[in-house]
């Protein structure tokens, strides 16, 4: 649906090779092959560069909720571009409504333990995050390389498990069909136990980004 953040069940269905997770309590989709190697790798390199510890919102006072390192891409390099141009023609999301891409990098130990994307109504971090561009809608992570060991990504609610593979989409709404958020979406991000995952997150908003 272009001109606003929502997508679809009916469009993401479209495109050959989606597959819907047969749960209602979810929309969660997977697609394989997403993202071609070259492509891949060159996010890969880029995460490299820049990478940082991640931090979260709200956060509390495990030190060890989010143990991974994050990337901001920067909007004017050529493979961010060519990653936002597959997510637009697949979604149909407004970009004004994404958030920038960003990268991780989780290494032998790192996980982001069971968590929602989309920010507590009332939480300190409410007013920072969500006065300008709303609340989270959809969520599309892309898995950038094999991991030799352990770094699965495990949709509790729903005892779903997504291993990392290159190149594979998973896309799920952070909303019940009320709009209200959906505590179903609860994901964790596992440890990896041997080698080095890198992933990309892509978030839209309700309304345009705007920062």
């Amino acid at each position: 649906m272009t001109g606003s953040g929502e997508s679809s069940a009916e469009r993401l269905l479209a495109e050959d090779g989606m597959q819907r997770v047969p749960s209602p309590k979810v929309e969660l989709f997977q697609l394989r092959d997403f993202v071609p190697p070259e492509l891949c790798a060159e996010l890969i390199a880029l995460i490299e560069t820049d990478r940082r510890p991640s931090t979260l919102a709200d956060a509390g006072d495990d030190h060890y909720f989010r143990t991974s390192e994050t990337c901001d891409l920067s909007a004017d390099e050529p493979a961010v571009q060519a990653l936002e141009n597959k997510l637009h023609a697949l979604t149909r999301i407004d970009p004004a409504h994404g958030e920038p891409l960003q990268g991780q990098r989780y290494d032998v130990g790192q996980e982001f333990k069971p968590h929602c994307d989309y920010f507590n109504p009332g939480g300190q971090d409410w007013e920072k995050y969500c006065s300008v561009a709303g609340q989270r809608t959809w969520t599309f992570m892309i898995y950038l390389n094999d991991v030799e060991a352990g770094g699965a990504t495990r949709f509790k609610a729903i005892g779903k498990t997504f291993q990392p593979e290159a190149g594979k989409l998973l896309g799920w709404n952070n909303r019940r069909p009320d709009g209200r958020e959906n505590p179903n979406t609860i994901h964790h991000g596992m440890k990896v136990r041997k080698g080095v995952k890198y992933v990309i997150t892509k978030w839209y908003r309700e309304k345009e980004w705007g920062w």
